[in-house]
């Protein structure tokens, strides 16, 4: 028969097409499985069968698969190392069922026992050797039985909570391979590569639990007791699995898809939620394109993974922003995190940042778009005082930078293809998303918006359901922009230098019509800046000066402008946005500005704060007083500051002084050099004070791989002291100084803690060097073991009282280094305040001190959970007599290490001292009232 042309065409073409449409289309993995809630109420039994097919070009002799679960079973799990490292307590000292973990029995080819294994360090991944090597195209069929024990969601925030399960990475999933396999431990970032299979899920359990997933869910079969559910999905790669006593979720159906969420807002009306959603999928349909399943699945903690960070996470009776608001942002970002991470299949710890930058752009301009008004704090900005800061006009999308920020200025931002696993806590869940949405809102003010836009919609379209690459992002992006943006990968993405362009001069030539502008690039990069032209505080005309090196001078037109600005809408992020500005004809760059209380930090105007400032030492009593200083919010590299105060018990003048400049190095051994000079004056005793002076410069080492916990220093400095002499105190030197040199290394881990320290100091009368160790070990079986050792030496020593002598439990601080709250007391609560430094004893011996040498051992272990028994011993040497071994030992009452403890001294060189008077007077104590270091017990896991 004679076909017609169009119809030749179409016989022969179509099939091809849809053959390669279901390369692309077809899921390549298919699972089956029997999932049945064991009659414990917290453990699955599952009999499951994975066909996996060989979709590359190589030949493979074994398969690996994801079993994330037990990652939880053993401390010593890559997950575990990685919570001890990042100071989580909770993992450790959780029991073996609260963990979980999987029970595998078998794993079989028709019926045939495989060989498989998991390895010594990644215990949640499956090695399994087949029975013979998978060609290219060939399919292998595996039946695997194991029951799996659900983790505590305290852990994560998935899992079994009272009765509940929240599931992620639950079921045995084979891993991905794309021309070597992505073979990656659970690290609780929740970033297990994805791919596409059919599903074909049979669930049985109890009759009075609900379930939720994006799968089709069949109700097969319901009794008495019991139900079962077909979940099936054909492409599918979300099978979260919600299972819930008391149903939280809804289900809205829109002409973009069908979303399944238990994120709500309480006092918004379901209409409105609803009309939301539709928005917002409306909104993704046409950013990107409609989402490849029917079913999308958002949940409250998807979100609590990565909220919004702001002040729209305050409780809803403060409520500071429009109403549906916070409903609306918690939405979008949680719904756009699951769209793109179940349609976009990407080497996920690797290249993540690329659907980061889509979902941060997305919310920024979705916010522009329907919340162009909407301030950082909200309706909070219109409060009087409030309304006074910088804070106040800044808007919610500014808190992006923000948050980067404190990072940068800290010198620990990260660059954007920095693997997952090799980002610090911070960077992971805050920064380096945020950076991720900055990038593209820089690219987009230097291309166009509307030619980015398209690029990240092509992307999305071209590569919906498939694997894909940076490569494949980038010649998107490329294909779609009439400018060059190579810099944009190769610069600001993949390094990770600081930036900071500065306006060093302006010069109008004589007509006034035209100005002559040098900018410098202080760092090594070649990015474009936008210079901006600016009266009465607007923009009147903006030029982008294309990537240069140390400085370029440039020509333009004069519109008009009072200041030039450099990057003045904030979009490239800088070390140092203060020196962006200048003006045309006045001598001063920028006003200058008195902020009263600490605000965000506005780069137009030389700010000087002054706050409020409180303390409390015995002598001085409370005093208060201003502190006058120029850092805001966000750390400067050089800050000052002058603390005036007040005491209302001394009636006199107290308070401080200090100046610092902080060097920092990108990829050098050196992290950073701090320089400064500081005083301070308050009472030692009563109606006695103290003036002190120091000037030093510190050199710190950090690793390049910064979630090392591993830090170096080298401090020089020099002090000096002026002290009122006391008739009542043999301790009279009233004026001294001492040059001190001083290394610390130290490794701080949950389960492995170490420090070690060496110190020099030089004055007219003395010389002597000490050394430090500290060892923490933490076991498997919760109990915990402290060694710590000092050791300390006089060169020379022509001293007549103790005051610079090593002291055995309490050292006189003739430095003024410790917090002590009442330094000279000898009696009193306040004499019993302890401070682990120098010999480290608990019980207050004699000889006190040692003005020869000294060594001591201080040991302390476990008794049970945070009560610890301690012991320590030593030898103290004192000129024209023999060395005395002296002992103590006790009850340790561990409430917060290093930061809330308290001894109970039971025996020592005075033997039994639980039964001597006034026993109450030898309990000792730590205890930190010092905001700063409180601060650092709870930010040391994120930095």
């Amino acid at each position: 028969m004679k076909l017609m042309p169009s119809k030749f065409l179409f016989n022969l073409f179509i099939p091809a097409f849809l053959f390669l449409n279901c390369e692309r289309l077809c899921a390549q993995q298919k699972i089956d499985a029997q999932v049945s809630l064991n009659k414990d109420l917290r453990s699955f039994s599952i009999t499951q069968k994975v066909i996996f097919k060989n979709t590359s070009t190589n030949t493979l002799k074994s398969i690996w698969l994801y079993d994330w679960v037990n990652a939880f079973s053993n401390k010593r799990s890559a997950l575990g190392k990685r919570y001890a490292q990042e100071y989580i307590r909770k993992f450790h000292f959780a029991s073996d069922e609260d963990r979980g973990g999987t029970d595998l029995e078998f794993i079989k080819n028709n019926s045939q026992n495989l060989k498989w294994s998991r390895p010594k360090d990644k215990i949640d991944l499956i090695e399994v050797d087949l029975p013979k090597a998978l060609q290219p195209g060939e399919e292998v069929e595996l039946q695997l039985s194991y029951s799996v024990v659900i983790p505590l969601d305290k852990f994560t925030g998935f899992g079994f909570n009272n009765g509940n399960f929240r599931m992620k990475y639950w079921l045995i999933q084979p891993a991905v391979y794309q021309n070597e396999w992505w073979i990656y431990s659970d690290l609780e970032l929740f970033d297990q590569p994805q791919q596409p299979a059919d599903y074909h899920l049979e669930l049985n359990l109890p009759k009075n639990y609900n379930v939720n997933t994006a799968l089709t869910k069949t109700l097969l079969k319901e009794d008495e007791l019991t139900k079962s559910y077909l979940l099936t999905g054909k492409n599918h790669s979300q099978i979260d699995l919600h299972l819930e006593l008391v149903n939280s979720f809804t289900t809205t159906v829109t002409d973009f898809g069908t979303l399944i969420s238990n994120i709500k807002e309480n006092q918004l009306n379901e209409n409105i939620e609803a009309l939301i959603i539709d928005r917002i999928l409306n909104f993704l349909s046409v950013r990107l394109d409609k989402f490849p399943n029917e079913r999308i699945l958002v949940s409250e903690k998807d979100y609590d993974l990565s909220p919004v960070y702001g002040l729209n996470q305050l409780p809803d009776f403060i409520r500071p922003f429009p109403d549906g608001f916070q409903f609306d942002i918690k939405l979008f970002k949680t719904l756009t995190d699951q769209y793109l991470k179940y349609s976009i299949f990407i080497n996920s710890r690797k290249d993540q940042w690329i659907l980061d930058a889509i979902q941060y752009s997305l919310m920024m301009e979705y916010v522009d778009i329907f919340y162009p008004d909407t301030k950082l704090l909200g309706t909070l900005s219109n409060i009087k005082g409030i309304s006074w800061t910088h804070a106040s006009s800044l808007d919610f999308n500014d808190q992006y930078d923000f948050l980067l920020q404190t990072m940068i200025r800290q010198n620990i931002d990260q660059t954007l293809v920095t693997p997952q696993d090799s980002l610090l806590r911070f960077n992971k869940k805050i920064a380096n998303p945020y950076k991720a949405g900055i990038a593209m809102d820089y690219l987009k003010d230097y291309s166009s918006k509307n030619e980015v836009n398209q690029g990240i919609k092509e992307f999305y379209v071209t590569n919906k359901s498939k694997f894909t690459s940076l490569e494949n992002f980038k010649s998107s992006l490329n294909k779609n922009t009439k400018k060059d943006i190579d810099w944009w990968f190769n610069d600001f993405a993949s390094t990770n230098q600081f930036i900071d362009f500065k306006i060093q001069q302006v010069k109008r030539n004589k007509n006034k019509d035209s100005l002559e502008v040098k900018i410098v690039n202080r760092y090594p990069n070649q990015l474009p800046v936008a210079i901006s032209q600016l009266k009465n505080n607007k923009e009147i005309h903006k030029t982008w000066v294309e990537g240069f090196g140390k400085d370029t001078v440039i020509r333009l037109k004069n519109e008009g402008a009072e200041r030039l600005a450099i990057n003045y809408n904030g979009k490239i992020p800088e070390l140092n946005k203060r020196n962006n500005y200048q003006r045309v004809s006045k001598l001063f760059s920028k006003p200058l500005q008195l902020r009263l209380l600490e605000d965000i930090e506005d780069p137009s105007k030389e700010q000087l704060f002054v706050i409020p400032e409180f303390g409390y030492n015995l002598y001085d009593g409370f005093y208060a007083g201003p502190k006058l200083y120029n850092t805001s919010l966000l750390p400067k590299q050089f800050s000052y500051a002058l603390s005036p105060k007040y005491g209302l018990v001394s009636n006199a003048l107290v308070g401080s002084a200090s100046m610092d400049y902080t060097f920092m190095f990108k990829d050098d051994e050196i992290f950073s050099i701090r320089t400064g000079i500081g005083g301070s004056r308050f009472s030692y005793d009563v109606d006695l004070f103290f003036n002190s002076y120091s000037a030093y410069a510190s050199f710190f080492y950090r690793p390049k791989n910064l979630r090392s916990n591993v830090r170096q220093s080298l401090s020089v400095r020099t002090s000096s002291v002026n002290r009122d002499e006391s008739e009542l105190t043999t301790f009279n030197e009233p004026e001294y100084d001492i040059y001190n040199v001083n290394y610390r290394y130290q490794n701080k881990n949950l389960d492995r803690f170490f420090t070690a320290n060496v110190d020099y100091q030089i004055s007219k009368k003395f010389s002597k060097v000490s050394a430090t160790s500290t060892f923490r070990k933490l076991f498997i079986n919760n109990r915990q073991i402290n060694f710590r050792f000092y050791g300390g030496l006089f060169l020379f020593n022509d001293t007549d009282s103790d005051f610079f002598s090593f002291a055995l439990d309490r050292p006189t601080d003739y430095l003024f280094d410790y917090n002590y709250y009442g330094r000279s007391e000898e009696s009193g609560l306040f004499s019993q305040q302890f401070i682990m430094a120098e010999g480290g004893f608990k019980s207050m011996l004699q000889p006190a001190f040692a003005n020869e040498w000294i060594a001591t051992t201080n040991v302390s272990t476990t008794i049970w959970n945070w009560i610890f028994a301690y012991g320590d011993m030593g030898f103290v040497k004192n000129r024209g007599a023999d060395a005395e071994f002296l002992y103590d030992s006790g009850i340790r009452l561990n409430l917060v290490e290093d930061y809330f403890e308290m001894y109970f001294p039971a025996y020592s060189s005075l033997g039994w001292e639980v039964g001597q008077p006034n026993y109450a007077e030898r309990i000792r104590f730590i205890v930190t009232l010092d905001i700063p270091t409180l601060f650092r017990l709870f930010t040391r896991k994120w930095y």
